[in-house]
C-alpha cells in the first residue's frame, strides 16, 4: 500500500512538471525571455488580444466618423455657402427711388438685376451682394452708395430671388460677367466709369472678373482668402482641402487686379476673420488702401459709419471725383 501511493505520488510531481514546461510555441507567462544561449534580450510583451480588437475598433470607429463629415461637407457645402432666398419683398420703390428691372441671359437661365440712376453720378457701382438672402435685402447698402453720389446696379446669382437656375462658383462668374457687359454694352458706360464693389462672398466674385477687367476701381469688404482656408478653420480635424469642391480662390487672383484696390475688413468680424482681409492686402499689387473699421461681419459698415464713408471717399476723390453740384 505504502509503495502504490509513493509511485502515485512521483507520477502526479513529474506530471506537473511537465505541465510548466512551455511547449513549442507557447510564452510562459505571456513573456519570451532570452536566447536560451546566454543572451540578454530583454523580455517582450505581447499585447492581450482583447486590447488589440479594441484599439482596432476605435481606430475604425473614428474612421467612419471623419469618413461620415466628409461626406455631410460635400453634400452640404453649397447649402452653407449659398444660402439663398427667392423672396423680393421690397423694392428700389420702396425707398422712393425710379430703377428698371434687369433680366439678363446667362446660358438657358436668367439673373434678375435692378439698374438704380441717380442724377449727375459720378460712376456706377456693380454691387455684388453676400451669400445670404439676395438684392431686396441690400437696398440699405444701395443708399450710401447713391449717398457717395454713384448710380447702382445690383443683381442677384443664379438661385437667388427672381434669377433663374442653381447656384454654384461657375453660375456667379456668369452672372457678373452678364452685368458688366450689359453696362458695358447696353448701357454704354465705360470701363473708367464703373466702380467694382463686393461685400463677403460678393468680393469673391468682384475679383474674379476685376482681374481680367480694367474698371476705375476695386472694393473688396469682408472678404476671404479661399473657402478652403475658410473650411480649414472650422474642421481642423478634416482634410478639407480635398473635400471641399468650391474654391473662390481669391489669394491666387488678388495680385492679378491693376485698377486701384480698397480693402475693408474689421478686426471684430467673427465670420470672415481679420487676417484673411489683411492678407488679401500683403498680396495685392499697388495702387491699394487698406480700411480698418469695427463690428462685426454683417454690421460693421453701420457701426463704423462715419470712418467707413470717410475711407471711401478719401479712396475715391482722386479717382472719380464728385460732378460739381451734386
Amino acid at each position: 500500500m505504502m509503495a502504490t501511493q509513493m509511485a502515485m505520488k512521483n507520477k502526479r510531481e513529474k506530471r506537473v512538471e511537465a505541465d510548466a514546461e512551455p511547449r513549442r510555441g507557447e510564452f510562459p507567462d505571456a513573456r519570451l525571455r532570452g536566447s536560451d544561449e546566454g543572451g540578454d534580450a530583454e523580455d517582450i510583451v505581447a499585447p492581450s488580444p482583447s486590447l488589440v480588437i479594441r484599439v482596432a475598433r476605435v481606430a475604425f470607429i473614428g474612421l467612419l466618423l471623419l469618413a461620415g463629415g466628409a461626406i455631410m461637407i460635400r453634400m452640404l457645402q453649397n447649402w452653407v455657402i449659398f444660402p439663398a432666398t427667392r423672396a423680393i419683398y421690397r423694392t428700389p420703390a420702396d425707398f422712393g427711388w425710379v430703377y428698371e428691372d434687369v433680366m439678363l441671359d446667362v446660358g438657358k437661365e436668367r439673373t434678375h438685376g435692378w439698374f438704380i440712376p441717380l442724377e449727375d453720378a459720378r460712376g456706377v457701382v456693380l454691387f455684388s451682394h453676400g451669400n445670404a438672402g439676395n438684392i431686396a435685402d441690400r437696398l440699405e447698402s444701395v443708399q450710401l452708395l447713391r449717398g457717395l453720389g454713384f448710380s447702382v446696379m445690383a443683381y442677384d446669382y443664379g438661385g437667388y430671388g427672381r434669377s433663374t437656375g442653381r447656384v454654384s462658383e461657375e453660375r456667379c462668374y456668369a452672372d457678373i460677367r452678364a452685368v458688366w457687359q450689359h453696362l458695358t454694352c447696353d448701357r454704354g458706360f465705360a470701363p473708367e466709369q464703373i466702380l467694382l464693389f463686393g461685400r463677403s462672398l460678393g468680393g469673391a466674385v468682384t475679383t474674379d472678373l476685376a482681374r481680367e477687367v480694367a474698371p476705375a476701381a476695386v472694393v473688396l469688404e469682408s472678404t476671404f482668402l479661399s473657402v478652403p482656408d475658410m473650411a480649414r478653420e472650422l474642421f481642423p480635424f478634416l482634410p478639407t482641402r480635398w473635400i471641399v469642391s468650391v474654391q473662390f480662390a481669391n489669394k491666387d487672383k488678388i495680385a492679378a487686379i491693376r485698377a486701384p484696390l480698397l480693402i475693408i475688413h474689421s478686426p471684430d468680424d467673427h465670420v470672415i476673420p481679420y487676417r484673411h482681409g489683411k492678407e488679401l492686402f500683403a498680396r495685392a499689387s499697388e495702387p491699394k488702401r487698406f480700411l480698418e473699421i469695427r463690428g462685426d461681419h454683417n454690421e460693421g459698415f453701420v457701426l463704423s459709419m462715419e470712418v467707413y464713408l470717410r475711407g471711401w471717399e478719401e479712396f475715391l476723390a482722386p479717382i472719380l471725383p464728385r460732378t460739381p453740384g451734386a
